[in-house]
């Protein structure tokens, strides 16, 4: 049986961006997954990098925002070594205010990201949008941030799990190697063990099913409104997503939900009400207690470490994520911030 300096369970975008931070140093990395990559939640087709609101500032919108200003030089260094682009792109999003309450909020929030944000991105409030490619507004403003992304989900864990096998790291369905260093970035099921293994709830799996419309609208920004996600991607493709479904009888399993986010989609943005659906997506994401990722050593586990939850905001903390982990992996220097650490107790 071969060796490896670190074994990462799970080829979700937590564990391939752990094994690509620790590749990059030099170790000998093996990423193991039973279902291949981007099996899980990772594998879905919505792809927002959002920020969290520029207001009530802690560790995890730092660490975020840390992360997010990295992304388009992770990502192009990762499409570079691999040869397999993850469509990332920095359009911004527009969000519609509902009412002169709204609008002053939104005014105060920008605000606080011209500090927050260290001048690196810009919060705004406006009145003018495209005609071609908008939402109704209420109030006749709108939120405009140019910090949020798009990713393609799928095409950005095989761009990793690509650019780990050019450093020499392996990927596989099963475990042929042993290692000094184990990674768990196992998802919801993770999550379920983690639970039992602690003897306390540790976070569960939320199902969320998405939307894939047939509408070239690449070079527009994101919409976000009535709690939905429209996401342009590289591709010529839009995505719309997604339900949030804490029970749930068949984790991947499209049903009349999706139909009803369609049916949503479709009314608030008038672009789409005859663009073609051309494929949906069902899958269940790990939500942690806090909803921050849970990251550190496991107890009671010598040289087995933790990379979960991460709730929605997975593909966003992914490349900090990675930094942060092989850090304390490979060199035991331990910057994860108080939120997010695992506890024995």
């Amino acid at each position: 049986m071969a060796m490896a300096d670190v074994m990462v369970m799970g080829a979700g975008i937590f564990g391939l961006s752990v094994a690509y931070a620790c590749a990059r140093r030099g170790a000998k990395v093996a990423v193991v997954d039973p279902s291949g990559v981007g099996a899980g939640a990772s594998g879905g087709i919505v792809g927002a990098l959002a920020p969290h609101v520029p207001e009530n500032w802690n560790a995890k919108k730092a660490f975020q925002l840390e992360s997010l200003l990295m992304a388009e030089s992770y990502w192009a260094d990762v499409g570079e070594r691999s040869g397999i682009s993850s469509g990332y792109g920095r359009l911004g999003r527009i969000q519609p205010l509902a009412d002169d309450k709204a609008v002053a909020r939104a005014r105060e929030r920008a605000v606080n990201a011209r500090t927050l944000w260290q001048g690196a991105a810009r919060w705004q409030v406006i009145t003018s949008v495209s005609q071609e490619w908008s939402v109704d507004s209420p109030s006749g403003h709108f939120v405009f941030d140019d910090l949020t992304a798009r990713i393609q989900p799928m095409r950005a864990c095989q761009s990793l799990a690509a650019a780990i096998q050019s450093l020499g790291g392996f990927v596989h369905e099963e475990s042929k190697v042993r290692a000094g260093a184990v990674v768990w970035a196992t998802g919801w099921r993770g999550l379920q063990e983690l639970s039992d293994d602690l003897g306390r709830w540790m976070g569960s799996g939320v199902k969320g099913q998405a939307a894939l419309f047939a509408l070239d609208a690449r070079t527009r920004p994101q919409l976000f409104a009535d709690a939905l996600h429209i996401v342009p991607h590289a591709n010529g493709a839009v995505a719309v997503g997604s339900t949030s479904e804490r029970t749930f009888e068949d984790p991947t399993g499209v049903d009349q939900q999706v139909d009803g986010l369609i049916a949503q989609a479709r009314a608030l943005v008038p672009a789409l009400a005859d663009a073609a659906v051309i494929d949906t997506w069902a899958g269940v994401r790990p939500r942690a207690p806090s909803r921050a990722p849970i990251l550190g050593p496991w107890p009671g586990r010598p040289g087995h470490f933790i990379a979960n939850g991460g709730f929605k905001i997975g593909f966003g903390m992914a490349p900090l994520i990675g930094e942060v982990l092989a850090d304390l992996v490979l060199e035991r220097r331990d910057a994860i911030p108080e939120d997010f650490r695992l506890t024995a107790e």
